[in-house]
C-alpha cells in the first residue's frame, strides 16, 4: 500500500446529542488493500486522563471501530456508526469516549498504514463545547 494514497488533510470532531462525530477527510481514497487506522487522542490539560479512540480498515473495509482509555480497557463500538465513501471517513462514537476530558482538551488526530506510524499531531477542527461550557451537549 502506498501510504500517501491516505494522507489525513483535514479532521473535525463535534458533539451531538449522545455522540462524538469525528470526520476524517484523506488525500486520496482509503486503501484498498492493508491495513490503515485513523482516530484520536485526547487528553485533559495535565494528561492526567487520555484517550486513544480509532477506526480499523483491512482491504478498505472497516473492521474495527474502538476507544482506549488511559486505564488501559478497550471498548469496541459497532460498525454501524462507522461510514466511509472514497476519502471521507465519519465515526459516530459514543459521547462517552471524551471520557470528561471537558473544556480545554487537547486533542490530535493520527493515521496508522500496515501496523506503522504513518501521521501524529495531525490538527483537528472542533465544536465540542460552548465557551464557558465544561460539559458535552
Amino acid at each position: 500500500m502506498s501510504s500517501l494514497v491516505a494522507f489525513l488533510k483535514q479532521v473535525s470532531l463535534a458533539a451531538k446529542d449522545t455522540e462524538l462525530i469525528a470526520t476524517f477527510n484523506v488525500d486520496g481514497n482509503v486503501p484498498a488493500s492493508g491495513a490503515y487506522v485513523v482516530g484520536l487522542v485526547m487528553a485533559t490539560p495535565d494528561h492526567s486522563h487520555q484517550s486513544r479512540i480509532g477506526i480499523e480498515f483491512i482491504n478498505g473495509e472497516a473492521v474495527s471501530f474502538y476507544c482506549f482509555p488511559h486505564d488501559g480497557s478497550e471498548e469496541n463500538f459497532d460498525l454501524s456508526g462507522v461510514e466511509h465513501s472514497g476519502s471521507s471517513i465519519t465515526g459516530r462514537f459514543p459521547l462517552s469516549a471524551v471520557m470528561g476530558t471537558g473544556e480545554g482538551h487537547l486533542v490530535t488526530a493520527f493515521s496508522e498504514a500496515d501496523g506503522r506510524d504513518f501521521q501524529a499531531n495531525v490538527p483537528v477542527e472542533q465544536s465540542l463545547w460552548p465557551e464557558g461550557d465544561s460539559s458535552p451537549r
